[in-house]
């Protein structure tokens, strides 16, 4: 047990150097966020260090299972009751968003031929939440470090995209300036990352003087979204299961399939919904969420080490299309229903 975990020790320190720098200027830089800039780290570090020797088990197990610490660590940041109960206005158009771009990106993995779980993380990070639902859906589809590498990449793309033009397109649309409430629908239900949704939803306030009204509505909505991370990954691993098994239905179990990091997840936000409802400061649980989002970036670093920069700029193209295919359909359909339910 202690040579296993020596080994991984070289591999785990150069990935925690590399995201210490990355979360200092993430802080400085919310739109780009810290694991945006640790995978480009990363990348840029890959190009130069080609043999990585005694760190190169410690970078996969930091790419792999403190990723998944991660997404279970993210539990703790996520009042089940709260969120279900202040989000539910928003939940019609949050199920049509999620719907299209899983459907779109489906489309056009058979139209383009883009390769099964790129198109499965793209449609997830872009319909649910960004690096966190690739963080999510990438261990229990078998993705590699490369698939997950295009994919936040994409994600980034059009995350700084709608934090720029969003609140320009919601001006230009005439959202209701007097109030936050529809603007901030829009911006948690079509913006995929949470850095992007507070970005263009502070942008906003300050635009008319909203104080925090969009803000608040915006990271509601956004936390309702994010709690699709659970039925999604549940589903795609029963399908993956039972498609690896062949038609054979006996050989599939839900134990195998089932990923067990998920459950924690569960688990860490009843605990955080049990100690809420028993007078439990959400302050609490702060320093737990903070090391989600620090094991994300180290993850990310380690992700951007295993990852070749040339051959992602070489395949980006497709990736990139398809990004765009279900950021456009996220933000019409995210606009349609908020006009059909009468808040636009």
């Amino acid at each position: 047990m202690s040579n296993t975990i020596k080994e991984k020790v070289p591999g785990f320190a150069v990935c925690f150097l590399l995201a210490l720098p990355a979360w200092f200027i993430g802080k400085q830089f919310p739109v780009v966020g810290s694991a945006v800039i640790a995978i480009l780290l990363g990348m840029i570090i890959a190009l130069f260090w080609k043999d990585q020797g005694k760190a190169k088990k410690g970078i996969k197990f930091t790419s792999k299972y403190i990723l998944q610490t991660a997404v279970v660590l993210l539990g703790f940041g996520m009042d089940l009751g709260v969120v279900l109960r202040t989000g539910g206005q928003s939940l019609p158009i949050i199920i049509s968003t999620i719907a299209i771009s899983l459907i779109l990106a489906w489309v056009f993995h058979k139209a383009m031929h883009i390769p099964g779980n790129i198109s499965t993380l793209v449609g997830v990070g872009s319909s649910i939440c960004g690096g966190s639902a690739i963080a999510a859906t990438a261990p229990v589809i078998d993705a590699d470090d490369k698939e997950v590498a295009q994919a936040i990449s994409v994600i980034f793309f059009f995350n700084v995209m709608a934090a720029i033009f969003f609140p320009m397109l919601g001006t230009a649309i005439g959202f209701d300036t007097h109030s936050g409430e529809a603007f901030g629908i829009f911006a948690g239900t079509a913006i995929n990352d949470t850095s992007s949704v507070t970005a263009a939803a502070a942008t906003w306030d300050s635009m008319w003087n909203l104080g925090a009204e969009t803000l608040n509505k915006a990271v509601t909505v956004k936390l309702t979204r994010t709690l699709a991370i659970i039925p999604i990954t549940l589903g795609l691993a029963i399908h993956r299961a039972r498609k690896s098994s062949g038609s054979g239905k006996n050989n599939f179990s839900l134990k195998r399939a089932f990923p067990m990091f998920l459950l924690y997840f569960v688990i860490a936000s009843v605990i955080t919904t049990l100690a809420g409802m028993a007078g439990v400061s959400a302050e609490v649980f702060a320093p737990l969420k903070e090391l989600s989002k620090f094991f994300i970036t180290m993850a990310m670093a380690a992700i951007g080490l295993n990852s070749n920069l040339v051959e992602l700029v070489k395949s980006g193209g497709k990736p990139i299309a398809l990004g765009a295919v279900c950021w456009a359909g996220i933000t019409a359909v995210s606009l349609l229903m908020q006009h059909v339910m009468g808040i636009w």
